[in-house]
């Protein structure tokens, strides 16, 4: 019997296939020169006849795949499958189907093998043998890769990428690269990785960061600088792929420059920040800071110190200033902390007096940093705004001491600012300046600075004004009044050839000739010429003033104040006169009010028409705002010299002419004068009109007012009925105040009847409230409800029209449910009590209830109408307290 296996030999089975030739040199290198044999085991007999149909099928059309497919489906989970695949890629060698599937089982085949298996350099030659007819395939490039690099042989993995590179077009070369980088990356060779990257970027030259990322983490920080530099921060195109700015990655080159000098030669170092400097204007103190780190690390300390002061003298940014002075402050403490240490180690030896001169001298370098810290801020505001006043004072301030670096500060400052830029007032330097040179006793220099300020340009007339008021006030200061008169002569005269042209509030005219008609200048002036001057003098001033038309209303008061002091009433009189034609309303009331109360004061009776007149003069264009005062002192003027009569008129304009706010009040008043002067009984039509005026909230308030006066006077009907008439206006849920007042009223004065009609009166009240809250909620409901309105709906009907058809349709609902139709029966108090006696008839009652005595008409006649039957409940005996026991006393004694 034939043996069913075969000895067949690996050259054998690749010199079979002649387009596998070339790789027999490698193959035999790979295994030493040494013929090693496979076996192969051939099917049983008894398997060989399933066989044959499969293998005639081939061998009638060894070209087709689907029979080679056939075939090894149906040697699927049996040996010998190998066989069959090399007989069928030696058939159909462009099959990539074919070689696929060969490959794939291959490598399940050889899965989790040792690299030095020899099963796995088989697998490689197959690999070499498909990609002979293959070569354009990605993916089989792409599995080959894979497989190199899980086996680890760097250098000939390396090999196949470059091949697959050059085999495969550059379309495809973005399947390749990725695996190719991350197997360099994951092995340390970095000059193999280098090249092979910068390859890479030639292609896609927008992946710079990524390789960037490698050398710092591979330590080649210069290489990595110059790409930065020169890939990614001096292209203007360039977009980050990890969507960094080029601020960012300026930030970026800078730090790595500055955290790593001696890394970085090719570069130069500080060109290149101080270019950054000028490039990114937001970001100073950090490049300044990198900048000095750079020296730093380079051991060039005094270069480093340098740069920071370099830095303090051009920063512009309270940001900026702060990073650069405390990286300096950080560092000047770092140096003295080092060389105390170092002095304290050496003290254990011997002590060195050259390294305790050198800590003394570098301790007073750092306190002197840190006292010309404010100083050096100042400097950054005033860079960041030259025309920033109080700065420039600041900074005056801040040199306390140093007279030179005073003068120059204020000179520099008086050079610098320009009026029409400058924050603050440039007067105040100026004041300054001169405030200056007089606390140093040098007061020519300081008349000489205020006279220079006089001539310089402002912005407004009142810095000029407050530049002579000071000029003035040092005069005075210094002893000299009559100088300080002068001065104020001298600026408040008209300049040449100005006559009335002058508009003060054109602002194409200097400030210097407009300055004659400066109110604060003339306040002061006037002021002035008031302590020190004459009579005639300061009223020459006023009058001077009057002649400009720049009075204000204090200006008018003041003067008539001035005359009156001097007993010059009339005159005083006649200025309050030309004050309140020089102004309208409100502004006038301050000068009215003092006109009035000083006239009314003076003369009182004596010229009591002029008084009236002035007083008719003054309410005829009065706002409301301010009537209320003016007509109390025309009243008080009437009641205490004219006519009572005439006052209460001026009372009665009062209420009308005032605000609403202040109509109750001004009732009050003259409800209250009305009292004093005519009687109580006299007020009775005031109380009516009030009542008419005000609103309800206040009405309210006046009908308890008017009823606790008519209680007073023994008229318990008026009061009553005065009540019932505010009820109307009291809702019991919101206003119980006004309804416990008329009870105590009722239980004080009244009986069970009056009680019992209140009661009513507040149960009605209380359903017409309620009322008007439902119907309301009920439209609010409706209207949400209710269906678009249509053209017979949009059409306006009569209301009452359409309320009788209402009740109508209710009262015909009513009849056909059974029941009677309800109509309102007048609730009238009981005629008679429980226990039959007749109520006494008051003939002096007030009955204000016209439908009551409508419903009692109603039922007289004969109509037959079902009324309603009201049940009565007997009242407690102590809502009426001693009413009650008077009542049970009386029936006692008459039965």
């Amino acid at each position: 019997m034939e043996s069913p296996y075969k000895t067949i030999t690996q050259r054998q089975l690749l010199l079979a296939c002649p387009s596998c030739r070339t790789t027999i040199a490698d193959h035999e290198d790979s295994l030493g020169h040494k013929q090693t044999t496979t076996m192969i085991k051939t099917p049983p007999p008894k398997q060989e006849d399933s066989d044959v149909i499969y293998e005639e099928d081939i061998l009638r059309n060894p070209h087709s795949v689907q029979g080679w497919l056939r075939y090894l489906n149906h040697r699927k989970q049996r040996p010998g499958r190998n066989m069959i695949y090399e007989r069928a890629v030696k058939a159909l060698p462009g099959s990539y189907k074919l070689w696929y599937m060969y490959l794939t089982e291959r490598r399940r085949q050889v899965k989790g093998r040792c690299v030095t298996d020899p099963s796995i350099e088989a697998l490689n030659n197959t690999y070499e043998r498909c990609l002979v007819f293959l070569h354009k395939m990605p993916r089989i490039w792409i599995e080959y890769c894979q497989f190199m690099v899980e086996q680890r042989r760097i250098t000939r993995t390396r090999h196949v990428f470059d091949r697959a590179l050059r085999a495969l077009p550059l379309t495809q070369h973005d399947r390749i690269w990725p695996m190719y980088l991350k197997f360099v990356r994951s092995h340390p060779i970095p000059d193999t990785a280098v090249k092979v990257y910068r390859r890479y970027l030639q292609i896609n030259p927008q992946d710079a960061e990524e390789y960037i990322n490698y050398l710092v983490q591979a330590d080649r920080l210069d290489e990595a600088c110059q790409r930065l530099a020169y890939d990614c921060v001096n292209k203007e195109d360039f977009v980050s792929q990890h969507g960094k700015s080029q601020h960012q990655l300026w930030v970026e080159l800078c730090e790595l420059m500055s955290q790593n000098p001696d890394k970085v030669v090719s570069l130069k170092v500080d060109a290149i920040i101080r270019g950054g400097l000028s490039r990114f204007t937001d970001m100073t103190g950090k490049l300044w800071t990198c900048l000095a780190e750079y020296y730093i690390g380079l051991g060039l300390l005094e270069k480093a110190r340098d740069i920071y002061e370099e830095a303090m003298l051009v920063v512009s940014t309270v940001r900026d200033f702060s990073q650069v002075f405390d990286a300096y402050a950080q560092f000047e403490e770092q140096l003295l902390n080092a060389k105390i240490k170092a002095a304290t180690d050496a003290e254990d030896d011997a002590p060195d007096e050259a390294l305790d001169q050198d800590i003394d001298l570098r301790m007073a370098r750092f306190e002197f940093l840190m006292d010309r810290r404010p100083l050096l801020l100042n400097s950054v505001l005033l860079r960041q705004n030259p025309h920033n006043v109080n700065e420039w004072l600041k900074r005056a301030e801040l040199y306390k001491g140093q007279d030179d670096k005073i003068v120059e500060s204020f000179t520099q400052a008086i050079s610098t600012v320009d009026a029409t830029k400058a924050v603050g007032r440039l007067a105040d330097v100026w004041v300054e300046f001169a405030k200056y040179y007089e606390s140093k006793s040098r007061l020519k220099d300081a008349r000489a600075t205020f006279e220079k300020g006089s001539r310089a340009p402002f912005k407004t007339v009142d810095e000029l004004s407050h530049l002579w008021c000071q000029y003035a006030e040092m005069e005075l200061r210094q002893k000299a009044p009559q100088r300080a008169l002068s001065l104020m002569q001298q600026a408040t005269s008209a300049p040449a050839r100005a006559g009335k042209s002058v508009d003060f509030f054109d602002p194409a005219e200097s400030v210097q000739r407009r300055l004659h008609k400066s109110v604060k200048l003339w306040t002061f002036y006037v002021d002035l010429e008031e302590s020190i001057g004459t009579f005639q003098s300061t009223k020459a001033v006023y009058e001077r003033i009057l002649e400009l038309r720049i009075a204000t209303p204090q200006i008018i008061i003041n003067y008539g104040l001035f005359l009156e002091e001097n007993k010059f009433y009339e005159d005083a009189f006649r200025v309050y006169e030309k004050g309140v034609g020089l102004f309208k309303w409100p502004v006038v009331f301050d000068i009215w009010n003092t006109y009035l109360t000083k006239f009314v004061r003076r003369y009182g009776g004596n010229k009591l028409e002029r008084a009236r007149d002035l007083f008719e003069q003054c309410l005829e264009g009065c706002p409301a705002k301010y009537a209320k005062t003016l007509y109390l002192l025309y009243a008080k003027l009437e009641e205490d010299h004219g006519l009572a009569r005439h006052a209460m008129a001026v009372y009665d304009r009062a209420t009308q002419n005032v605000e609403l706010k202040e109509r109750y009040e001004m009732f009050s008043i003259y409800i209250k004068r009305a009292s004093e002067i005519f009687g109580v009984t006299h007020t009775r039509p005031i109380f009516d009109k009030a009542i008419e005026v005000l609103n309800d909230r206040e009405c309210k308030q006046m009908c308890v007012n008017y009823a606790e006066m008519e209680r007073k006077l023994g008229e318990i009907d008026r009061a009553r009925a005065i009540y019932q008439h505010a009820s109307q206006l009291a809702d019991p849920r919101v206003d119980p105040q006004y309804w416990s007042t008329w009870q105590e009223f009722e239980v004080r004065h009244g009986n069970e009847d009056t009680f019992r009609e209140m009661l009513r009166v507040k149960r009605s009240v209380q359903a017409h409230f309620n009322s008007q809250v439902s119907y309301i909620s009920a439209h609010m409901v409706a209207a949400k409800q209710a269906p678009p309105p249509t053209l017979a709906s949009t059409i306006p009907t009569d209301k009452m029209a359409a309320l009788e058809a209402q009740v109508t349709a209710d009262a015909a609902a009513a009849g056909a449910a059974g029941g009677k139709s309800l109509q309102f029966v007048r609730a009238a108090p009981a005629a008679f009590d429980k226990m039959g006696d007749s109520v006494p008839f008051n003939p002096a009652e007030i009955n204000l209830d016209v439908d009551d005595d409508e419903d009692e008409d109603d039922e007289d006649d004969g109509s037959d109408q079902t009324r309603v039957k009201i049940t009565e409940k007997s009242i407690p005996a102590a809502v009426f307290g001693g009413i009650a026991k008077q009542a049970s006393s009386a029936m006692n004694d008459s039965s």
